[in-house]
């Protein structure tokens, strides 16, 4: 089958050609139909984030037609369209019983532990092979499984509810699904912190508050615009220290931060005047969990979260078109999402 593969860090992905996977009794082979490109691709080819093993299949964000059944699996059949739940868990270990399976002792990372969707084929267990149902495009049904996933992690983490306010700071892929989904837990009150113009101006017109950062302090903007309270919840998914202490400093009493972008860098903070005098929370935010699927399944199906054909661009599977793909990643200034559809 075609591939397209990493074969050296800081080197561009090259066409291959591998034999499709042989399935065991527990796995399902799946045709991939549509394969999302995340900027953590961009992140593994440059060695930025460790692979441990080389040549390795990328693409984490995958739906497709189940090909073969293992004859363990019995939820599936030969046919159904599907989207991958991208962490291989062990179901055993003491973070797996309790339903944490991106903590697993054992875990691996479609695409980046284990061969990923840039591929013809792709073989994972039949556990994580979700029902797609036919209202949802295999391109939106891929990207679902990683930025749309994690947006929606975030809020129940937050234990975001109907009728509070919320900032979201950042709105590429993960703000465009984060926003559509907090609209989905009846928010009316979404302001979106930003400094480019166009995804600002993306973000009013589907009916955010946008929050412009280069014109003024946004927590300030934030607290005028809430008359002094701020927000019951902020989204930080932009990766940044500046933002992740801005998130905690808009936040009303008893507020909650969710922290999704990565960083290194250090956050400071005042501990007694801004945080512990308005019992506030910061909260890490790790992948999501295979329990929040079929609801994120639902909201897509129901037309709460939407990708409309001027937010997904679409490229073969094939490596020129992908390494440009991942190129334009590190300049993106747009929530649209590029899309791998392999050629027949």
């Amino acid at each position: 089958m075609r591939a397209v593969r990493l074969r050296q860090i800081g080197k561009p992905l090259e066409n291959a050609d591998v034999p499709v996977p042989e399935i065991g009794p527990t796995e399902v082979l799946i045709r991939v139909a549509a394969a999302g490109i995340c900027h953590s691709d961009a992140h593994y080819r440059a060695g930025i984030s460790k692979i441990d093993r080389l040549p390795l299949t990328l693409g984490h964000e995958v739906a497709g037609r189940v090909e073969e059944v293992g004859s363990d699996v019995t939820h599936l059949s030969a046919g159904d369209r599907v989207c991958v739940h991208y962490l291989v868990h062990c179901g055993s270990c003491e973070f797996c019983l309790r339903g944490l399976e991106q903590f697993c002792l054992s875990g691996q990372m479609v695409g980046k532990h284990r061969d990923g969707g840039y591929a013809e084929f792709i073989k994972v267990p039949g556990a994580n092979a979700f029902r797609l149902p036919d209202e949802i495009p295999f391109e939106a049904g891929a990207i679902m499984m990683c930025s749309s996933a994690t947006a929606l992690h975030a809020l129940n983490k937050a234990r975001f509810k109907a009728g509070e306010s919320i900032a979201i700071f950042g709105f590429g892929g993960l703000g465009f699904s984060a926003f559509q989904l907090a609209r989905a837990f009846d928010c009316e009150d979404v302001y979106v912190v930003e400094i480019n113009p166009a995804k600002l101006a993306s973000a009013a017109s589907m009916g955010a508050m946008a929050i412009d950062a280069r014109s003024a302090d946004p927590v300030e903007q934030i607290k005028r615009a809430t008359a002094g309270t701020g927000v019951d919840v902020a989204l930080e998914l932009i990766g940044s220290a500046k933002t992740m202490r801005q998130a905690v400093l808009c936040l009303a009493a008893l507020g909650r931060a969710a922290l999704v972008g990565l960083t290194a860098e250090s956050m400071s903070l005042r501990p007694y005047t801004e945080l512990i005098n308005k019992e506030a929370e910061i909260i890490g935010v790790s992948d999501h969990l295979a329990t929040e699927l079929p609801a994120l399944i639902k909201f897509a199906r129901n037309g709460k979260l939407r990708f409309p054909p001027e937010t997904l661009r679409v490229v073969d599977l094939d490596a020129a078109q992908i390494n440009a793909a991942l190129d334009a990643l590190q300049d993106s200034i747009d929530h649209v999402r590029t899309v791998i559809v392999p050629s027949k």
